[in-house]
Formats: C-alpha cells, structure tokens, sequence
C-alpha cells in the first residue's frame, strides 16, 4: 500500500509514470526482491531485468526500499540530471541491470546471460519481468525457442498478464503457447505475495514461466476504471485523493472484503 503512495508522488512531482503499469507489477517486484532474488547492495548473484520497461518507477521504489538507492532519491523522478528516469537505465543506477525502452529486448538479453552462466557454470538464477503485450513481439519467442532448447532451467520468465495484449491481439492462453516451447508454465495470482514467493522459489528443470494474472491500475478503483489513466500523471489537486483511494482499497482487503481482482482476491 505504502510503495503504490510512493508512487502516486513520484509520478506527480515528475510529470510522468506509467502508474498502471506500475501499480499492477508491484506485488510481483517486491516478492523477488524482498523474498526470493540472492542480491543485496553491492553482493549479487541472481540477477533480474525489467524488460517492460515502462513499469521502472514501481521497480525503482522498491529498489529504494530494499536499500539500493537513497529513498529521497525518489522525490528527483524524471527532472532534469536526476538517476531516477521513466525508463530503466543502468548507466545511471548500478542497480539497474540493464537499460530498457523498446520492447521486446529483456527476454532476449535474459536468455543470452542465462545461457552464458551455464557455459562458464556459475551458479545463480536469473529473472525477467515481461508484460503481455509485449509477448507480441517477435524477438520474445525466439529467445524463448532458444531457451527451451538449451533446457536452461536457470531461468524464470515472469509474464505480467494485465489484459494490455487484449487491446492489440488475441494471444490466446500464454501458458499454452509457452508450454508448446517447451518451458515449464504456471499459472498465478500476480497480487497475491505468498502464490507468487511459492512459485518463484521453486528450481524447475527446464525454463519456467510464470504466466502472473494482474489488473493494471490494481489498489486504486480510479487508475483501475479509466483508461486514460495509461499514460498520465496526478496533479497536486487528484494526488490527495488517489491516495485516499489506495487507503481505501487495502483497508477494504483487510476486512476480506472481495474485490474485482484476477482471482476475486
């Protein structure tokens, strides 16, 4: 709940953010980082890439959190020389692993750092968070066919399935589709912190992907409802009363209260 406020004031004092985005991979993000990746400020051995670059400022507040980067740091979002952008950028944030933007390119530079692990047999796992629109691109599955292939069971697909491919195509069922390349699939609530710790501990034999089911906009009814919310900042007036919104929905949650969320959560 605290990180979706972090957010909210990011993307306000920096006149940008993709809050939707953001707001439905924030469970996902803090479950590797707060329970499953081995990594802590300066000592790595996992590693992870955000490939759906657009969601860098629910990365960056969790990074912040976990003590990677100073969380004053946040209130710099998208102004001018600050290290903190719209967009992943690992020559501004050792703790970024690789730059982001066009999509399509975090699957495949995954894939190739996977693989290489395993030539030079060191150890570790490597993680990648894809959105499913971006699964639309081509590069994605040709780094999945190679994957599955070189049986590279080091590495953990996690697909946001936020319901944006919708809007472009029908992908009909990910876990399919993965699950004919060859990788192990599962399916799971992308919101639900103890399903996704589960499923992201485990050490499959094969490549895995996780297909995770979100709602964009999730913890906020207004970021939820109104699309125009896509692309577009809180003003200082609607701040206030997003963040209102956010109190309100988890407060909701912990009365068990049941939501329009993927699985009625």
């Amino acid at each position: 709940m605290e990180l979706r406020k972090t957010l909210l004031r990011m993307s306000c004092l920096g006149h940008e953010g993709n809050l939707q985005s953001c707001f439905s991979s924030l469970e996902i993000l803090w479950t590797l980082y707060d329970k499953v990746l081995q990594v802590s400020p300066g000592t790595w051995r996992d590693r992870f890439i955000l490939s759906k670059g657009q969601a860098n400022a629910a990365l960056l507040a969790v990074l912040a959190k976990k003590g990677f980067l100073p969380e004053k740091e946040l209130d710099t979002f998208c102004q001018y020389d600050s290290r903190v952008a719209m967009q992943a950028d690992r020559t501004k944030l050792p703790c970024v692993e690789v730059s982001a933007g066009s999509l399509g390119h975090g699957l495949p530079v995954c894939v190739g750092m996977a693989w290489a692990a395993k030539i030079q047999k060191r150890r570790g796992r490597f993680f990648v968070l894809v959105g499913d629109g971006e699964m639309n691109e081509g590069t994605m599955w040709e780094a999945a066919l190679f994957a599955a292939s070189e049986r590279l069971d080091n590495l953990v697909v996690i697909i946001d399935e936020n319901g944006s491919a919708g809007h472009m195509i029908n992908m009909g069922s990910l876990e399919a589709k993965m699950g004919s390349f060859g990788f192990e699939t599962v399916t799971v609530d992308g919101h639900n912190e103890a399903s996704m710790e589960k499923v992201l501990s485990v050490y499959y034999s094969r490549p895995c992907a996780i297909i995770a089911k979100t709602m964009r906009g999730y913890g906020c009814r207004t970021l939820m409802e109104d699309g125009s919310w896509f692309h577009r900042f809180p003003t200082a007036e609607e701040l206030p009363h997003l963040m209102e919104e956010v109190d309100r929905y988890f407060a909701e949650e912990d009365r068990g209260e049941k939501k329009n969320g993927p699985y009625c959560i």
